[in-house]
């Protein structure tokens, strides 16, 4: 039999190239299929561990993971109820919002003309808050579509969970059962659930915190805007600026310019309270991920899927990193990156003897 003929390596490359070209042509093209599936997968990810809780208790399979749904569900709909009753009191009250932005800007207009600014036809009644809960409105996504993304979601998530307790005994057949390819998989499997677990847990007290903090200080909607904060601070650094935007805004229409310093200031504080130690503990644990491929994440994912992809972009980055790593073709590609010590257990190598600045993700 005649021999095989064997592509030169840089070939092979080109052609593996090319292929995820194709690849990112084809996952845009079915972005609504690939969000559910996504989605779910996070979402199996955040629930597993309280299942293995109840297994191991001795609960049936199917009645820990409908237990475990159940609630889930509930949690969904409750989040998907407060925002829309949110959102519905907030385009009410617009009549008042335009009344204290009209005052505002007029207070604006007032000191710019007093050091002889001149500001041209612009009037405090130039910006029409109601055309922009309009176009708001015509954007959002209909409830009946919702409901439907909402369901689809929870049948994957549900027969993920079902399917979780087989996967590493497939995983050993796929990689011939070769010790260091299942523990490397094992340990950035391992990584991938603590940090979206972590991330889930820090984003529901900083969410919690905002919306508490805003509701004590009077500001519209505080609910909404804490519920915001909890969805996107999974984007990483600038999550937490866009979702505060609304915030500073509207205390901003309500108590002035000191009211917009005081939420900007509570913003830092529980970013120093809440980010920090929860990014020194995976820090301790040296899972340090080089900010750099986290902001090319964003840039990236959200390119392809729109905000799901920002919002779950590092968890999507570390589920392709662990496919590069199971190829001897494209293992180098994380040694570029610098997150190799993710599959060794090693500790990051310093700046210094990396020759690199760039700071890691905290």
């Amino acid at each position: 039999m005649a021999d095989v003929p064997v592509l030169p390596r840089s070939t092979s490359a080109i052609l593996l190239l090319t292929a995820a070209v194709f690849l990112i042509i084809g996952i845009q093209a079915i972005a609504y299929i690939i969000t559910i599936i996504v989605v779910s997968m996070i979402l199996a990810m955040i629930a597993y561990p309280a299942t293995k809780a109840l297994r191991s208790r001795g609960l049936p399979e199917i009645a820990a993971v409908g237990a475990v749904t159940v609630i889930a569900c509930l949690a969904v709909l409750l989040v998907c109820y407060v925002v829309f009753f949110s959102f519905e009191n907030l385009i009410s009250s617009l009549p008042l919002y335009q009344k204290e932005l009209t005052a505002r800007l007029s207070e604006i207009l007032a000191v710019l003309e007093k050091f002889g600014i001149s500001t041209g036809s612009f009037s405090p009644s130039s910006i029409n808050l109601q055309g922009f809960a309009g176009f708001l409105s015509s954007s959002a996504i209909s409830l009946a579509d919702l409901l439907l993304y909402l369901f689809l979601i929870a049948v994957t998530t549900i027969f993920t969970l079902i399917e979780a307790p087989r996967m590493p005994g497939r995983i050993r057949r796929v990689t011939g059962g070769r010790a260091e390819s299942v523990e490397a998989f094992s340990r950035m499997s391992r990584f991938l659930i603590d940090f979206v677990i972590v991330r889930t847990e820090a984003n529901l007290v900083h969410g919690f915190l905002f919306g508490a903090f805003l509701w004590v200080m009077g500001v519209h909607a505080a609910v909404l805007w804490g519920v915001l904060t909890f969805l996107l601070s999974y984007i990483p650094y600038i999550g937490l600026i866009v979702a505060a935007l609304p915030a500073i805004f509207f205390a901003w229409l309500q108590f002035g310019l000191w009211g917009a310093v005081a939420v900007i200031a509570a913003v830092a504080v529980l970013n120093a309270l809440v980010e920090n130690p929860i990014f020194a503990h995976f820090a301790s644990m040296r899972f340090d991920i080089p900010a750099l491929v986290v902001i090319l994440s964003v840039i990236f994912w959200g390119w392809i899927l729109g905000v799901a992809g920002m919002i779950f972009a590092v968890p999507l980055t570390l589920i392709v990193l662990m496919i590069a790593q199971s190829s001897d073709d494209w293992a180098w590609v994380n040694t570029i990156l610098g997150v190799d010590h993710l599959f060794t257990g090693e500790q990051r190598p310093s700046a210094a003897r990396e020759g690199a600045g760039t700071p890691p993700v905290r």
